[in-house]
């Protein structure tokens, strides 16, 4: 006998929070998944051959991603992938992703989305890789302070917050539109608290022009995300250099976009910068022609932030 695809229902939440504990050091992704209203109709499970469990789950995401031309499109993102390890081998997960692009394509998602370091699992139900880029050096000499005034961000930021990101991506390719429920739980669970981020203050007005996150873990220092006054950039980059000294880091990587803007302030965090190239993001037409998803993931300044992943 061989597993049986459906959907998920609401009486498996426990085995799937269960699988995905044993798959991943992610314990957000519970959280992440009630964030869909209609997560049980988009999660596509494996029930073993005796039916007393879930051998792998693909979850498939809505978001509204905008396309080359900055204009939201419906995306149907993949992710939260596992499989027990017994039960690997077996084409399980290609299974679950001709259930998951079904149900995308019913419900008009012009193409899909996932990030994965196996690319292999997913080229041949239809995925391909696009390349991105991130910057890494070493961490730059202390600089002497400027004109905007750099704090940690605080709760009474989060309204300037998501408006200085709603407006530095309003005509970005490849960028997710944030709903409230985004910043109240998804931006929090891959960026941590607000607190965590760099807000830049106008000294005069006192008004937030700038918001940097940056993690300070692990042997780098990892620039995640920008939104904001281009002018304010190195400022936020000479503090971050600043804090991952204080935690004994001297090196690090800046995942944002290749804008040029973003280019000149560079400096003030790295030196010896050097740009790599990686092939981690994977898109698949449905509704849309393929030349038009390839414009998206390879059109300048395109980014997928990290605040929005799956």
């Amino acid at each position: 006998m061989t597993a049986v695809i459906r959907t998920a229902t609401a009486a498996d939440d426990p085995a799937l929070a269960a699988l995905w504990r044993r798959c991943f050091d992610a314990p957000q992704i519970v959280g992440l998944h009630a964030l869909d209203p209609d997560r049980h109709r988009h999660t596509f499970v494996a029930q073993n051959a005796a039916g007393d469990g879930i051998d792998a789950v693909v979850v498939y995401v809505p978001r509204l991603i905008r396309d080359a031309r900055g204009i939201p499109r419906r995306v149907g993102g993949i992710g939260s992938v596992a499989t027990r390890p017994e039960a690997r081998g077996q084409g399980l997960v290609r299974r679950l992703l001709e259930a998951a692009e079904h149900t995308m394509r019913a419900e008009r998602c012009d193409w899909s989305l996932l990030f994965t370091g196996t690319p292999g699992v997913y080229r041949g139900s239809g995925w391909q890789e696009f390349a991105s880029t991130y910057t890494e050096g070493t961490l730059a000499p202390p600089a002497a302070a400027g004109k905007f005034r750099i704090r940690a961000a605080t709760a009474r930021d989060a309204t300037e917050v998501a408006a200085l990101h709603d407006a530095y991506n309003a005509g970005r390719p490849l960028s997710s539109v944030r709903a409230p429920e985004d910043w109240a739980v998804r931006v929090p669970a891959w960026c941590g608290p607000l607190d965590r981020s760099l807000v830049a203050e106008d000294p005069g007005s006192g008004t937030v022009v700038g918001r940097l996150v940056a993690q300070y873990e692990g042997e780098w220092v990892e620039v995640r995300e920008f939104a904001g006054a281009p002018e304010c950039l190195g400022e936020l980059f000479a503090a971050v250099v600043e804090r991952g000294r204080a935690a004994g880091l001297g090196r690090a990587r800046v995942r944002l976009p290749d804008d040029p803007e973003i280019r000149a302030a560079l400096p003030a965090l790295l030196t010896d910068a050097r740009q790599v190239t990686e092939h981690v993001g994977m898109a698949r037409p449905l509704h849309a022609p393929a030349a038009d998803v390839l414009a998206t993931v390879t059109a300048p300044g395109a980014v997928h932030w990290y605040g929005d992943c799956f």
